[in-house]
């Protein structure tokens, strides 16, 4: 099963993702989750803690997989 993210701006730092969704308990432990080698960007392990992350990219951490989609806001 894959679980939606909705970011609101593109691109977010891949640690901040995995903080601000509760992946990871803190900043600290994102950022060591992703230097040890336990994030999947795309299919290739990603070890660079401030990665660009853009809409339709693919995260999977363990067998969790995440679609990162970016928040459409109507037009005024």
């Amino acid at each position: 099963m894959t679980t939606i993210i909705t970011i609101n701006k593109e691109p977010v730092e891949l640690y901040k993702i995995l903080k601000f969704e509760g992946i990871a308990d803190s900043g600290a432990a994102a950022k060591a989750m992703v230097a040890t080698g336990h994030v999947r960007l795309n299919g290739i392990i990603e070890t660079q803690k401030r990665k660009k992350i853009l809409s339709g990219d693919t995260l999977i951490i363990s067998d969790d997989t995440f679609s990162i989609l970016l928040e459409q806001h109507e037009s005024e």
